[in-house]
């Protein structure tokens, strides 16, 4: 009886040993395929799988001329002076007191003069001038910059502008044709073609010591050389979907790929620019890196795409929130981050007190939350740029409506008291109305403040004085 009972068990072993073989065998040996014609693999996969080949035979005609048309006269271009060189009305001047200059583009984003460029167009610049498509030309006044996403908003004097309608970056897709518009090396209204290379690119251009950079580029292979920065990149309906800001090549000229920062994060940024005169951002307060193959392998994780946590600051929006290091967040406000540069351009969109939903996944188990987004000093308000009335033993002060009225002003600020300084030096009297600098109009003391950060040397001060013309030179 033992002897049988051994002899079963031994059989059962057997079979058992020779079924979980071969599973195993099936699972993971690849014996070749069974097939001999890879085309007719590829057939039998694809039966059921529809295509129109007149389509891909015969396409649509593509048609630049629309949008080329449309967008060009709202393209600018944009010209810069820096150093303390003296301003001048004289037009010999710029020859006999030469001063560094440079040059770039700007998209005209509302018909009364509100334009979009980048932020290293006019860095550290003393003068802006803008020369519309039909050669007008005017001097601009810079409302605001944001060096983290290089963009810049400025504004002329100028009403009834053609301008460049917004589109949707999010819904660009790849392989889509695109054009860029702009002014490569002072060649003006500039049109080249390209197709959509990727997006969400972070190419490691931007800096920022508080490494607040945001670069989540459209890359494209229209061309794009200097000059072209600021300029507007554009789909085939003639909607800014991108503003131009850089190539990558080791000459500093066009060699296949150049990047737009896309329209979505520019409406922000220009919102705020346009009301507060500063970016106002939202930050979670994490350090976050890519999710990549080893990264995955080293932490052990389960997911091999997404944003990795490595720590949460201290009294921030995250922590606050929950969030943790080890976290791998996958989705912002239900749409997909695969990396770094997807999440930084969602949470970038949003101002300090506004919330974000979080997806993310822990220990295999995906969650959410919501978190409300902090400024970079911790707290949930936004901030407008301090006002100064006082400046180098100036007081200023806006004047009334009632005022512009009656002397036919479109702004202007007044010289309310003087104390010794610059401004007394310069010959300047107490009640002037001041109502441009360096021939850019100034509306109120929040222009006058903006204007005056970025003088260096010699500034043109125009005005009126008991209702006579007067102009100053101020040394700066």
């Amino acid at each position: 009886m033992k002897r049988s009972l051994l002899i079963l068990l031994v059989a059962c072993s057997a079979f058992i040993g020779a079924i979980t073989g071969s599973i195993f065998t099936l699972k993971y040996y690849d014996g070749g395929p069974t097939y001999n014609s890879i085309e007719d693999r590829q057939n039998l996969r694809l039966t059921n799988y529809s295509v129109d080949s007149a389509r891909y035979r015969n396409p649509a005609p593509i048609n630049f001329e629309a949008a080329a048309k449309l967008v060009t006269p709202a393209v600018v271009h944009v010209r810069t002076i820096y150093g303390g060189g003296r301003f001048s009305l004289n037009a010999l001047e710029q020859y006999l007191n030469p001063h560094a200059r440079s040059s770039g583009s700007g998209v005209i984003i509302s018909d009364d003069g509100y334009i979009v460029t980048n932020h290293h167009v006019i860095e550290d610049a003393t003068s802006i001038e803008v020369v519309l498509n039909n050669n007008q030309r005017f001097f601009a006044k810079l409302v605001g910059q944001d060096p983290t996403t290089d963009l810049a908003l400025l504004k002329i004097k100028a009403r009834n502008l053609p301008f460049v309608q917004y589109g949707n970056s999010d819904t660009i897709i790849t392989g889509e044709w695109v054009l860029a518009i702009g002014n490569p090396f002072d060649l003006n209204s500039t049109v080249t073609a390209g197709i959509v290379s990727a997006k969400a690119r972070n190419i490691g251009i931007l800096g920022d010591r508080n490494n607040l950079q945001v670069e989540s580029f459209i890359q494209t292979d229209a061309a794009v050389n200097p000059g072209n920065s600021g300029g507007a990149l554009v789909n085939l309906k003639g909607e800014l979907i991108g503003i131009n800001s850089a190539i990558a090549t080791a000459t500093g000229n066009y060699n296949g790929y150049s990047f737009a920062i896309p329209v979505s994060l520019v409406k922000k940024i220009m919102d705020d620019l346009l009301e507060f005169g500063s970016v106002q951002r939202g930050l979670l307060g994490v350090q976050i890196a890519d999710v990549t193959a080893d990264l995955a392998e080293n932490q052990n994780l389960n997911v091999v795409q997404g944003v990795f946590v490595r720590f949460v600051n201290k009294g921030s929006a995250a922590e606050a929130s929950g969030l943790e290091s080890g976290d791998v967040i996958v989705a912002i406000d239900n749409h997909s981050v695969a990396g770094v540069s997807e999440l930084q351009e969602w949470v970038a969109r949003k101002r300090p007190g506004q919330s974000v939903m979080v997806k993310f996944i822990r220990n295999g188990v995906e969650k959410e939350v919501l978190s409300k987004l902090k400024n970079f000093e911790g707290s949930e308000a936004v901030r407008e740029r301090d006002v100064r009335y006082e400046i180098e033993g100036a007081y200023f002060e806006d004047v009334s409506y009632s005022k512009l009225n009656e002397l036919n002003l479109d702004g202007g600020v007044l010289v309310k008291k003087l104390e010794p300084g610059k401004w007394k030096t310069a010959g300047i009297k107490e009640e002037l109305i001041i109502t441009h600098i360096d021939k850019v109009a100034i509306d109120n003391v929040k222009d006058l403040n903006r204007v005056m950060e970025m003088k260096k040397g010699g500034v043109l001060i125009e005005g009126l004085l008991h209702g006579e013309k007067q102009t100053f030179g101020l040394e700066w």
